[in-house]
């Protein structure tokens, strides 16, 4: 049995503002309430599709109704729920007139906003605006990335290069800090304004620290993007890495998903391409000179010696050369190129050095473009 949206909406908003118990609905604009019953209809409809195998991709799970006493609050109004004023301010239905400090500009006329209220008690404006897309010049270099703790990522390049992007470790850096608020968050009595004022004061330690990475995010992933036509980096399943107790709160400080994501973004955005490497790969332990895998490399094991070619590796390192020459593979497959090129002489490298000898699989001489990725 499918709903009609528009009996939802007639019995939810329209009838129930006549009623006692929701008279206050419409104090809230309609267009704010319209919006909010459309993502419950959608996130409906994403659920039943994956139960009925309608929708491919990771199964969905029930959707979890808010509450008004989630630390985050959003809501979010169409064109005709909010103008941009001369004076540089926001006017919102039902509200009025908002002084904004504005980050930047608006590239377009924005087709919709989203009014946010962070844990830190500071109210955010997100506008939904077009963007033309601004293709870079092409460039013959690509890049495979090993996403990693110590370091963000180890980048290996199809020139021989090598380089590595820095983990600033942003909420390790803030521990010290976040565990003496929170102790002084548990002395408070609950439901006090104490106890409100420290809740206050650990989000905005918490605000920080996401800000600080996501900047560094976007900073890092730009770079990459604009040296090289391709990057290569593997599917991860960050969500079941992050059950090792172990290593949970390492990964997410790292936000290797949020750089990926952002990878992609700006590689759509530029012209350039993100191939993503099965996460089955025996990328550490495969000898990127001659190919031969270990039985097994232990996480505790940062440098090792290939036992027949003889060659010394940097772990991360060495598995981005394989990230690197195993997308390079697949891509040159899908063109119908050959993929297995003639077998080099296997060379000593020393671990940690600049450059290195050129990864196995890597294209000789000029590189094919990549098409643009569509979005997903």
């Amino acid at each position: 049995m499918r709903v009609n949206p528009t009996d939802v909406q007639r019995k939810v908003i329209t009838l129930a503002k006549g009623t006692e118990e929701r008279a206050w609905l419409a104090d809230v604009a309609s267009v704010a309430l319209v919006q909010s019953l459309r993502d419950a209809h959608r996130a409906y409809t994403n659920f039943f599709d994956s139960l009925n195998g309608r929708r491919n991709g990771q199964r969905m799970g029930r959707p979890r109704l808010k509450s008004r006493k989630d630390n985050r609050q959003s809501f979010r109004l169409t064109r005709n729920g909010f103008t941009l004023r001369p004076n540089r301010r926001l006017y919102l239905a039902k509200i009025g007139e908002v002084k904004v400090r504005w980050s930047r500009d608006l590239p377009s006329e924005p087709s919709s906003v989203t009014i946010i209220r962070e844990p830190d008690g500071h109210y955010y404006a997100s506008f939904a605006v077009a963007l033309a897309p601004t293709p870079l010049p092409p460039v013959e270099r690509e890049a495979g990335i090993d996403l990693g703790i110590r370091r963000l990522a180890t980048v290996a390049d199809t020139a021989g290069g090598r380089g590595e992007i820095a983990n600033p470790k942003h909420l390790a850096r803030k521990q010290r800090k976040l565990a003496r608020l929170e102790r002084e968050k548990a002395r408070r009595a609950k439901g006090g304004r104490n106890r409100a004022k420290s809740t206050r004061s650990v989000a905005i330690v918490h605000g920080k620290v996401s800000r600080a990475r996501r900047d560094y995010h976007h900073k890092q992933a730009l770079a990459l993007i604009r040296d090289n036509q391709a990057v290569h980096v593997e599917d991860l399943n960050v969500a079941g890495m992050v059950r090792n107790r172990r290593l949970a709160k390492a990964i997410h400080d790292a936000g290797w998903a949020q750089f990926v994501r952002l990878l992609q973004e700006k590689a759509e955005r530029h012209g350039r391409a993100v191939v993503k490497v099965s996460r089955w790969l025996p990328s550490s332990k495969t000898c990127s000179a001659c190919g031969h895998v270990r039985d097994d490399l232990p996480l505790k094991i940062r440098e090792w010696t290939c036992h027949e070619c003889a060659a010394v590796h940097d772990r991360d390192h060495n598995a981005a050369r394989n990230i690197l020459a195993a997308g390079l593979a697949e891509r040159l497959n899908a063109c119908g190129a050959h993929v297995s090129p003639p077998s080099e002489e296997a060379v000593g490298a020393e671990a940690g050095s600049t450059y290195a000898a050129r990864p196995r699989g890597a294209c000789q001489g000029s590189q094919t473009s990549p098409s643009r990725p569509s979005r997903s």
